[in-house]
């Protein structure tokens, strides 16, 4: 039973401060309470940060882009509370519905008709001697990438305990099959089928050019390790803020454990997202 119904958004676009403005009233008048996230809009609803929002909430629209949704989602860690993805105008390949699709796509979704597919994150973790242990959920991919001064770098990668490659690179992209179109893809990584349990390695940019990404499976954990010295290298879950790595650090990732609950347009499979956002087959 959905009772408590959370809204983020992509704060510079003043559509989704509009759609936020009409979704308020259109869901109290089904009975819902409704969390709004900080700062969105001013209105009767209950202001609160994303993280009690994921905590509170029994549905989560997030209104915007690929990015409004990454923000929430590794915070929901609760997997029967779906997200669903709302495009206000963007690619949006997790956003995938449209504004005017919402309302019944919305309707359906609280009498409990909708479907879910579950997505992979990634358990990302940093091992550093000068600096204490970090970690990150992700959805879409971690980068590893140098500064804009820095030369190119030297990544030590183990999947399982097998040694892989010391890639000379400008970084490298760890990603979940959702994340295969993101940075992934523009890389030249190749697409996943979302539902698949597995993680895209590609570098950017490699000195070697027979360099490739690689898919292994998501059993595997990832071991990569720096090993450049005086080189700005960040680390960048989700495209959020980066955390700088020092030579000798090394960053682990695998499978989290703990998916996140898409709700999906029924009518819409993923290979139309993909002719439709791509413009596959288009002369």
């Amino acid at each position: 039973m959905i009772r408590v119904v959370g809204l983020v958004a992509k704060y510079q676009e003043p559509k989704a401060a509009q759609m936020a403005r009409w979704l308020i009233p259109w869901l109290k008048r089904r009975g819902k309470k409704i969390l709004v996230e900080n700062g969105l809009v001013r209105s009767a609803a209950q202001s609160c940060s994303k993280k009690q929002m994921a905590a509170h909430a029994d549905l989560i629209i997030a209104l915007g882009g690929d990015g409004t949704l990454l923000n929430i989602a590794p915070l929901v860690e609760r997997p029967d509370v779906p997200i669903l993805g709302v495009n206000l105008g963007g690619l949006g390949f997790i956003t995938e519905v449209a504004v005017d699709e919402l309302e019944g796509v919305l309707a359906k979704t609280l009498e409990g008709n909708y479907e879910i597919e579950k997505r992979m994150t990634l358990d990302i973790r940093i091992k550093s001697k000068k600096s204490k242990p970090r970690r990150f959920r992700v959805l879409n991919d971690a980068v590893i990438a140098k500064g804009a001064r820095s030369r190119i770098i030297d990544l030590e990668t183990h999947v399982g305990d097998a040694y892989l490659c010391t890639y000379r690179a400008d970084g490298l992209i760890i990603s979940t099959p959702t994340g295969s179109t993101a940075y992934s893809l523009a890389s030249g990584g190749p697409i996943l089928e979302p539902t698949l349990g597995a993680i895209v390695i590609t570098p950017i940019c490699p000195h070697t050019l027979t360099n490739r990404p690689i898919v292994v499976p998501s059993a595997a954990p990832i071991h990569v390790t720096l090993r450049s010295f005086g080189d700005t290298v960040i680390l960048i879950p989700d495209g959020q803020k980066g955390t700088r790595l020092n030579n000798g650090d090394e960053v682990e990732a695998r499978d989290f454990g703990l998916p996140v609950s898409l709700i999906k347009v029924p009518s819409r499979s993923y290979y139309e997202i993909l002719r439709e956002k791509l413009k596959w087959g288009e002369r």
